[in-house]
């Protein structure tokens, strides 16, 4: 069984996570979407909250699993079984970070292997630090982040003075 390993903080998850998701299921048999824990950031939603949110956004995909994971992300290739790693890159900007990041990973192990899929163009320019911002403005995400996301986000911005 070939498993892939999609690992990110996903706050919140947006219809790009989705769409590399979705795709990486059709090529992968088994997609471990893994919700990095991290105490020490200040997440909008806890990580219980981001697994669940994941779930109710693609339930037709019988072939993913969400899970979490914390400290170095190489640890959970074994933990997961994975044989890579998928890391979504929107733009050039993002490349130069996740290829550091492909090289260390792979320092650290290996048998890390990497690979890179871009979200649909539509989806090209939504980043989860964008949504929070237009959210927590009143403004609407509804194209950008499935509908159980912009409820759960309505939810949390509802009644806060900005």
């Amino acid at each position: 069984m070939r498993t892939v390993l999609y690992p990110g903080s996903f706050d919140p998850v947006t219809n790009g996570h989705i769409d590399v998701i979705r795709r990486a299921s059709a090529i992968f048999d088994r997609v471990v979407v893994a919700v990095a824990h991290n105490s020490e950031k200040n997440a909008l939603f806890t990580t219980d909250e981001r697994i669940e949110l994941i779930r109710k956004a693609c339930p037709e995909l019988s072939n993913i699993e969400v899970s979490t994971f914390d400290g170095l992300m190489v640890d959970s290739l074994q933990k997961f079984q994975a044989t890579a790693v998928i890391r979504g890159l929107r733009a050039v900007s993002d490349f130069e970070y996740e290829f550091q990041m492909a090289l260390m990973n792979r320092g650290l192990n290996p048998r890390c292997e990497t690979l890179f899929m871009m979200p649909s163009p539509e989806y090209s320019f939504v980043s989860s630090r964008l949504i929070k911002e237009i959210a927590k403005c009143g403004g609407s995400i509804g194209k950008f982040v499935p509908p159980c996301v912009e409820d759960a986000m309505r939810k949390k911005f509802a009644g806060m003075k900005i």
